[in-house]
């Protein structure tokens, strides 16, 4: 009696091996460490519903999420850099990871610029993509930006940088330090001719782009939580052995010292830029 019952209990149940879930479906926050289906954070801007910490998104997300539908026009998309130390790192080449990264991008490099519209008004964008060579800064990173000033200039168009950067790029020496100096020269011509420069800070802005154009804004702004400084806290660990207190370099930090205008929450980014324009009268 107690087999036939057993056998009754899994009456219409298959005892096949189920269906391993399919990969890719789950990510884990790393802040709440929640286990978060990956389309409803899609649909959160790439924020975690949980505890609103902000995921990285790679250039052409942010475009997406920011300007109005179709209305990028990419320019100097054709630049790519070249390899002036013939650098070679972990045996790899300079040459082979760039092509990789564009592979994997879709970009010749690590910043995106162009026109676009954000809630109708015009602006000159220029976005740092992290996916490409951590979004550090060479020489073509450094003409992309030049280039957008001059346009915004030309055309009177405010101007907005997205920076994401890992900083100046080592691969190619001081021709990528040389960027620092080269795009706050040209910042400053556009904030003589009376452009407005809002600079936003995303998870992680450090080194030479900090050093320079992403802390020359006219309005700075951040998203919550993101890492901004120079040498991030992993660098200053092993370089003198010292560990920085719990938020020293997060948004929330430089807003309290006066080192950033405000923080703006993901969602509310279009909004807010598009009423800095309009307060601006620009």
């Amino acid at each position: 009696m107690a087999a036939k019952s057993d056998k009754s209990r899994w009456n219409g149940f298959s005892l096949k091996p189920r269906k391993e879930m399919p990969e890719g479906l789950w990510l884990a926050c790393p802040s709440c460490k929640h286990m978060l289906y990956k389309k409803i954070v899609a649909q959160n801007l790439n924020v975690c519903p949980e505890c609103n910490y902000h995921f990285r998104i790679d250039g052409p997300a942010r475009i997406k999420q920011l300007t109005d539908e179709d209305s990028f026009e990419q320019m100097c998309a054709e630049l790519g850099s070249d390899d002036p130390l013939k650098f070679k790192y972990k045996g790899n080449t300079y040459k082979s990871r760039m092509k990789a990264d564009a592979k994997k991008t879709g970009s010749n490099e690590a910043m995106l610029v162009g026109k676009a519209f954000i809630r109708g008004r015009g602006v000159m964008l220029a976005v740092m993509n992290f996916e490409f060579l951590a979004g550090s800064m060479g020489l073509v990173v450094g003409e992309k930006l030049c280039v957008a000033v001059d346009r915004a200039i030309e055309e009177s168009l405010p101007l907005v940088v997205v920076s994401c950067s890992g900083g100046a790029r080592m691969h190619e020496g001081v021709v990528s330090l040389g960027q620092m100096a080269k795009t706050s020269a040209a910042l400053a011509k556009y904030d003589e001719s009376g452009g407005l420069f809002i600079s936003l800070l995303t998870d992680p802005t450090t080194g030479g782009v900090t050093a320079s154009f992403a802390m020359l804004g006219d309005i700075i702004i951040a998203e919550p939580g993101a890492l901004i400084g120079f040498a991030g806290p992993r660098t200053i660990y092993q370089t003198i052995k010292v560990e920085l207190p719990a938020g020293f370099q997060r948004s929330e930090f430089l807003l309290e010292h006066g080192f950033i205008d405000m923080i703006v929450q993901r969602k509310d980014l279009r909004k807010e830029i598009t009423r800095l324009i309009d307060y601006c009268g620009k």
